[in-house]
């Protein structure tokens, strides 16, 4: 396979999808096959502020952690060459959607529902799914949120029944596909 490293130069990754998609997993794997930083900003959120994400949204609820969000998503990419892993809910703001967009390659790991539910089902570290009915919770976060992973990738890669690896290379094959030329002015 060319030379993926070579094809990207500086320009950073960024992994967005639902949670359960293997964003971290998958960042952790191509960073370091890349030989690149690897950020997870909601870790970085929680390394800063000494404190859970659950323990975030328990003090200053879901907007106080989104604000917190945004500010990590604004200041992590506007590093070059990383690989960053967003949390499920970053693309909510159409702020943190531009800077994906205009700073980066952005990914959207694509996942089933059925998938979603069967890696988050044990996670007590997901604010969201705190709920008697996380099923309907996920579908839920899945309708509203879709689309706008959609419009804010540049590439779609599904996630079900591949081992992380796999899905690595897909990823990789994929980056040296894309087309990198900057559009021209009209």
């Amino acid at each position: 396979m060319p030379d993926v490293q070579l094809r990207l130069t500086n320009q950073s990754i960024f992994l967005i999808g639902p949670m359960g998609a293997g964003k971290s997993t998958l960042g952790r794997l191509l960073a370091a096959d890349l030989k690149r930083p690897f950020y997870d900003s909601d870790l970085v959120i929680e390394e800063r502020c000494g404190a859970s994400i659950p323990w975030i949204f328990d003090l200053e609820g879901e907007a106080g952690f989104r604000e917190r969000e945004a500010q990590m998503i604004d200041e992590l990419t506007q590093q070059t060459g990383i690989v960053l892993a967003t949390g499920g809910g970053a693309i909510l703001r159409a702020e943190n959607r531009r800077h994906l967009r205009e700073r980066g390659i952005v990914i959207f790991l694509r996942t089933t529902l059925a998938q979603q539910l069967a890696r988050t089902r044990k996670d007590r570290h997901r604010p969201l799914l705190q709920t008697a009915d996380p099923k309907a919770k996920l579908a839920q976060l899945r309708e509203e949120r879709e689309p706008l992973y959609e419009a804010t990738a540049h590439l779609i890669i599904d996630t079900d029944q591949r081992p992380p690896r796999q899905v690595m290379m897909d990823i990789k094959q994929r980056l040296l596909e894309l087309d990198l030329t900057p559009a021209r002015p009209e």
